[in-house]
């Protein structure tokens, strides 16, 4: 996950190269909160040093460039602020449309890690607990039967606690989708663990803008789990 307010165009290239050379999937790009208007500039100098797919991250419906590969679509199922589960959908679509990308309705869940993040004020929504496992499973079952076609649970950044692995377990044993996991992934047995416990795509973005050479130790982390059925 590429902070848009946090990189330089040499930070990029450098960023790029170690991500191609550790056979990354995918670049995020966005947040919660993005201050600068460089987002189109961004991924334009992503694309040109690299082939990894870029899909956007958004935290609002300005935060769109059609430069990317696809966007994750966020509706917060796990909250009940009217404006994030569908409101700044209906702002944002018929830019979204216009734009080409690929489009991925994302069940968005946002789980307690310990501490207040830029997630969690900026939606003004309660996180699901993070021993609240039944809480997380139900409602990515109901993102899955409703259509979601990915389902993102996110302790947010800056977690001090990543999700566990029961609460990844339980919820990936019971929906049909792809589950994304991300917040508070520190190491790459963190990384490793929760692709046991049923992750399909691993998040990571404040650990490596701190020590950059977890890119490559977490991406073979990631691609050395066994891949284990959902059923």
């Amino acid at each position: 996950m590429i902070d848009p307010d946090k990189v330089t165009p040499t930070g990029i290239a450098d960023l790029t190269a170690k991500c191609t050379e550790a056979k990354v999937d995918y670049i995020f790009l966005g947040g919660s909160l993005v201050i600068t208007n460089h987002l189109d500039e961004v991924v334009q100098q992503i694309k040109a040093t690299c082939s990894i797919p870029v899909i956007l991250f958004p935290g609002s419906p300005s935060q769109v460039s059609r430069y990317a590969d696809a966007l994750l679509y966020l509706s917060m199922i796990s909250g009940r602020n009217p404006e994030l589960l569908i409101g700044q959908h209906v702002v944002s679509a018929a830019a979204v449309k216009k734009s080409g990308l690929e489009v991925i309705s994302t069940g968005y869940m946002v789980i307690d890690g310990g501490a207040p993040t830029t997630v969690s004020y900026i939606s003004n929504a309660t996180p699901i607990p993070a021993d609240k496992d039944d809480i997380a499973m139900c409602t990515a079952m109901a993102g899955d039967m409703l259509g979601m076609k990915v389902i993102y649970m996110d302790a947010g950044s800056g977690a001090r606690k990543p999700i566990t692995e029961s609460m990844i377990h339980r919820v990936a044993s019971q929906v049909e989708v792809p589950v994304i996991v991300g917040g508070g992934i520190r190491d790459a047995e963190k990384a490793y663990l929760n692709c046991k416990a049923g992750a399909d795509i691993i998040v990571v973005g404040n650990a490596i803008e701190k020590d950059i050479s977890l890119i490559r130790e977490i991406a073979d982390a990631v691609h050395g789990t066994p891949v284990t059925s959902k059923r």
